[in-house]
């Protein structure tokens, strides 16, 4: 069975035409590089490549700091996580996913949910989500409540009650009529 690798790569700048490719397997950390000219001083410069046990890498000062120079302080703090066995998938789940699996939850852990990340925050607040929960909750959505969901929010059309809809849905309707009858004029 072939093993997970999480994989980061990034290119540096153009002027310097190095590669630089950071891999974390089940069991190393293995760091490469490279240098792609055609000028005469990178003649004798060759392709490098270091591996790390998780331990060493994380007791390799020298070399974190030079990966987080590199890379950025996001995937030097993900890849010390890696190496110490905390991963943590679920930040790193895809969006869509993340939304269907969102929106078979109650209320109440929505709520809850939405406090332990930011992702998570924007997650449960967007408007798709609550769009969906309307649609669940809710006999029938007219094209009034449509429109007035593009204004307010979806969040804030599920919280509404009946009678403060009707009368938002009716301002709006005014504010419609209003312009159409300015435009006319």
């Amino acid at each position: 069975m072939k093993s997970r690798q999480h994989k980061r790569e990034i290119i540096c700048s153009a002027r310097c035409r190095g590669r630089w490719e950071g891999r974390c397997s089940k069991l190393q950390v293995i760091w490469r590089w490279w240098k792609i000219s055609l000028r005469s001083e990178f003649r004798n410069v060759y392709p490098g490549e270091q591996k790390n046990s998780y331990q060493d890498f994380l007791d390799d000062n020298p070399q974190q700091v030079h990966v987080g120079v590199i890379f950025g302080n996001e995937v030097l703090k993900y890849v010390c996580n890696l190496c110490q066995h905390q991963f943590d998938y679920l930040n790193r789940i895809p969006e869509g996913l993340l939304m269907y699996i969102i929106s078979f939850l109650e209320l109440e852990d929505i709520a809850r949910f939405s406090q332990t990340s930011r992702k998570f925050e924007t997650a449960c607040n967007s408007d798709k989500l609550w769009e969906h929960i309307v649609s669940r909750y809710c006999d029938t959505i007219t094209p009034e409540m449509k429109a007035l969901a593009l204004e307010v929010g979806w969040k804030e059309i599920f919280f509404t009650n009946k009678l403060q809809l009707q009368k938002k849905i009716r301002r709006r309707r005014q504010k419609v009529e209003e312009f159409a009858d300015y435009m006319t004029i």
